[in-house]
């Protein structure tokens, strides 16, 4: 079943973040805490406080809405900024929905990264639309296919 969810970037806080919102909601973290250095291709790139940074975690908040985080990192050129501190997840069922999602939400786009197969087994990519807000998406196929 697909799912939409709110991603937030920090500047080095996500954990911090985090701890507060879960405290807050009540409810704990879905799955691991990935860090930069676990299986980001660009680890080695990193620095060792870098590494230890949140590449990925998720939190349950209410009625099923779940917020997701990463820290921005200086050293690959990341600012944070209002409008780019917020993004729109969209988790569809199939890969023909995300590519239609993609397709229509880019259009008029003036950032993005086109839909690509990725590490963690997803079809990813970002779109800043023409009214700006900020859209993620992210479809994994079951693992039948």
């Amino acid at each position: 079943m697909g799912r939409v969810s709110t991603y937030l970037n920090f500047m080095g806080n996500t954990e911090e973040a985090f701890n507060f919102y879960r405290s807050v909601f009540g409810t704990e973290f879905l799955g691991p805490i990935l860090r930069m250095g676990d299986s980001n291709p660009d680890a080695e790139s990193l620095s060792s406080a870098e590494r230890q940074m949140v590449m990925h975690m998720e939190l349950p908040i209410l009625s099923g809405h779940v917020l997701m985080a990463t820290d921005m990192l200086e050293s690959m050129g990341h600012n944070l900024r209002v409008g780019n501190n917020t993004t729109i997840v969209l988790e569809p069922d199939s890969k023909e929905e995300t590519q239609r999602l993609y397709d229509a939400l880019s259009e008029g786009s003036t950032e993005f990264s086109p839909l690509s197969d990725m590490f963690w087994g997803a079809t990813w990519g970002t779109c800043l639309d023409r009214f700006g807000v900020r859209w993620m998406f992210n479809y994994v196929p079951p693992s039948s296919e």
